[in-house]
């Protein structure tokens, strides 16, 4: 069953790594995030993605949030949080080469555990891709759902930065 507005987000875990090797400028030491500690008292963007690289994702859906991330934040939210199953490493080499460092937070679920709890998981296996996560984007008020929009197959209006920062 899908998330909806009204209803606190489920417990688990998301990864981020945020530092890079100085000699080859790999990510590394990736840590796992209590997502229940780190919404309590916050307001968090958490926009979700089929896949970092992927062409919409890379040319327009988390673009988008870079570029408003001022906007955003302006309007009360502490965070944003991009989220895909992908692993820390991939999520982490994507922000750095979109500008997202301090604007966006690169958040993965690798194993696409966090994204069944929320009912936001899809088969993508057919082309290629196993198990990932709708694109989506919600907004969150310690802890609670106060926006979602969950986008069909080639959908994208939902969950972009400029429909987040009117329903803000």
């Amino acid at each position: 069953m899908t998330i909806e507005i009204g209803q606190e987000l489920p417990t688990g875990t998301l990864t981020e790594s945020n530092e890079f090797d100085a000699e080859n400028g790999c990510p590394t030491n990736p840590q796992a995030l209590d997502v229940s500690e780190m919404v309590s008292g916050k307001k968090i963007v958490i926009f979700g993605v089929p896949g970092a690289y992927t062409p919409l994702c890379s040319a327009q859906h988390l673009p988008g949030y870079v570029e408003l991330a001022e906007q955003i934040k302006a309007k009360g939210v502490d965070e944003i949080w991009c989220m895909a199953v992908n692993d820390a490493f991939v999520m982490a080499s994507w922000g750095r080469e979109n500008n997202a460092t301090d604007k966006v937070r690169m958040m993965a679920d690798g194993s696409a555990i966090y994204s069944k709890a929320l009912g936001l998981d899809r088969d993508l296996t057919g082309g290629g891709m196993g198990i990932r996560c709708f694109r989506f984007a919600m907004i969150v008020d310690n802890g609670v759902v106060s926006y979602i929009g969950v986008e069909g197959s080639g959908e994208f209006g939902a969950s972009k930065a400029e429909t987040i920062l009117e329903n803000l």
